[in-house]
């Protein structure tokens, strides 16, 4: 299993407010906007992000990480082996990636996800 980036998501009741807030603060600059998530990423090293989020487009809850793999299938599959929650099912959404949301065993809702090109 390759694993290709982990983001932390924060629950944010205002994205676009508290990304203001990391951009003044941290230097961090927007990357994603799509309303209800915003990706911010430090301008040296663009694969340092962190997403805010309001409430999930598509899924019923907002997820703690998000963590891109190359193969979503595999690790779909693995999840179920495994006895994984799956919050989420497997789905290809309209923004450009294939995931799904399963929790850990702490409880944790993790977005496990691919880029579809």
């Amino acid at each position: 299993m390759t694993t290709r980036r982990i983001v932390t998501d924060l629950q944010a009741t205002e994205p676009a407010q508290t990304a203001a807030f990391y951009r003044e603060v941290l230097g961090l600059e927007i990357v994603m906007d799509h309303g209800w998530i915003v990706t911010l990423s430090d301008p040296a090293r663009p694969a340092v992000q962190l997403s805010l989020i309001s409430a999930d487009a598509t899924a019923p809850e907002v997820p703690r990480a998000s963590i891109e793999v190359a193969d979503v299938e595999a690790a779909y599959l693995a999840a179920l082996a495994a006895g994984a929650e799956i919050v989420h099912p497997l789905t290809t959404e309209p923004w450009g990636v294939r995931r799904f949301f399963m929790r850990d065993p702490d409880g944790h809702v993790i977005n496990v996800l691919a880029h579809v090109p």
